[in-house]
């Protein structure tokens, strides 16, 4: 990450020193000088500018009330000759203040400074993805009176037949076989790793190998696709045409 600077200030030995000083930051990129605010509402009209070294007391325009003017304002770094303006600055919120002449210790606390806070900025535009519900390890089904663990991630399908299910575990060569509906299962299946790929099936998605002509390959089980729920399989698989 780089911080795009422009340099404000009517004197030019001043523009010069700070110029020497941001070439010797690797993470600043020099987008110009000016000598006053005006020239500087052209530059940052011709791009963006994330830093301004801004000096205050200037023919024509204060650069704090040049600051004060600003609707979208880049952060700011004062850089003068005069302390009177310290309080002021703060009400600004700017970075920081720094009195002439300007050492390159002094000029280096305050640029990382300004770097700390671009990337708070940047951390703050990142969306945050908020979590899903975790997914379960296991639940239970009647079986022959009585109670048998199902574990979730071992599941590689499940078969409707009427008022039976049976569900295939990649861990067992033998299905499960409950009483209930492809419906009432599906309940209890975490939302996204599974899907209804056909009125008869449930599959995993991250069990499936390959999919051709309908159907898809679970290890030796192929499992057939309805042709109304092949584009929603293909969009959570991520696949594009």
């Amino acid at each position: 990450m780089k911080l795009r600077c422009l340099i404000v200030d009517d004197e030019s030995m001043a523009r010069k020193l700070i110029e020497e000083y941001v070439q010797q930051i690797p993470f600043l990129e020099l987008a110009g000088t000016c000598r006053n605010p005006f020239e500087a509402m052209e530059a940052m009209q011709k791009g963006p500018v994330d830093l301004l070294f801004l000096d205050i007391q200037m023919p024509g325009m204060l650069g704090t009330k040049f600051l004060e003017s600003m609707r979208e304002k880049p952060m700011v770094i004062f850089i003068t000759a005069y302390s009177n303006y310290a309080v002021e600055s703060y009400d600004l919120e700017v970075v920081d203040y720094l009195m002439k002449p300007v050492t390159i210790e002094r000029f280096t606390r305050a640029v990382n400074k300004a770097m700390e806070e671009k990337q708070k900025r940047e951390a703050l535009m990142v969306p945050q993805v908020q979590a899903g519900p975790e997914e379960p390890d296991y639940f239970f089904v009647n079986v022959e009176y009585s109670l048998v663990k199902v574990p979730v991630k071992e599941i590689t399908h499940i078969e409707g037949m009427k008022d039976y299910i049976k569900i295939y575990l990649s861990t067992s060569k033998k299905p499960i076989i409950t009483k209930s509906t492809l419906k009432g299962i599906e309940e209890k299946l975490p939302p996204g790793a599974f899907m209804r790929v056909h009125k008869s099936f449930i599959v995993r998605l991250d069990k499936i190998e390959s999919i051709r002509s309908q159907y898809i390959s679970i290890g030796t089980y192929e499992v057939p696709v309805s042709e109304s729920n092949t584009e929603e399989l293909l969009r959570l698989l991520k696949y594009t045409r």
